[in-house]
């Protein structure tokens, strides 16, 4: 009797041990990282007091994107990039669509684009040296792709404050980290490993 009780316990023990391995082998391969974004170059020249002409409503500027996921790739929705005047987005200066892409394993991503934006309302976000502090947010949805198949689409808005010189060039020469109030991808990940390592040391103390 006493074998056969032991013997069973063993077994007991053996396949939680197993289904925890095989949890953690699963927490590893489906946890995911959001896309890092940041801008690089921001230009209005309807901003450039050394024009003669300055009422050209374009507005110049280059997304940077990397994937830090070693064995995830990224399919990105449109991405939507939006200028405001302040910081605090009182008004749009223009509403810029760029086209979606994929992007592999642990790669980066350089995205020139040009929109066009609302010079009267650029103007008048500026100080009378010519400097002004802009908003610049970035919207899109990603499906992460693992091995063969996609994860549902997550929604991604990331955004930071951009000072302009009276050129209307970005003052600040290192690319701007665009940041996301949401919760990081892969923490209810981390959450659900964390509770599921500790039911099985519980049961394995138990048996």
């Amino acid at each position: 009797m006493s074998d056969s009780g032991g013997g069973c316990c063993r077994c007991c023990c053996s396949f939680i041990f197993t289904l925890g391995l095989t949890a953690l082998f699963m927490w590893l391969s489906l946890r995911t990282s959001n896309p890092k974004c940041s801008l690089q170059t921001l230009y209005l020249p309807s901003l450039n007091r050394t024009l003669n002409d300055s009422n050209d409503p374009a507005i110049n500027f280059t997304l940077k994107l990397d994937n830090p996921n070693k064995d995830k790739g990224i399919k990105y929705d449109p991405l939507y990039v939006t200028v405001y005047d302040f910081p605090n987005r009182s008004h749009v200066i223009g509403n810029i669509s760029m086209p979606g892409f994929y992007q592999g394993h642990k790669k980066k991503a350089t995205k020139p684009h040009q929109g066009t934006g609302n010079t009267s309302v650029a103007l008048k976000a500026v100080a009378e040296n010519g400097t002004g502090i802009f908003r610049v947010d970035v919207a899109t949805s990603v499906k992460f792709k693992i091995m063969f198949w996609y994860t549902k689409k997550h929604k991604i808005r990331v955004g930071a404050d951009v000072m302009v010189n009276a050129s209307g060039v970005k003052v600040n020469p290192k690319r701007i980290k665009l940041k996301s109030m949401a919760p990081k991808m892969g923490s209810f990940c981390v959450v659900v490993g964390a509770s599921v390592n500790f039911l099985i040391f519980t049961l394995l103390n138990f048996w």
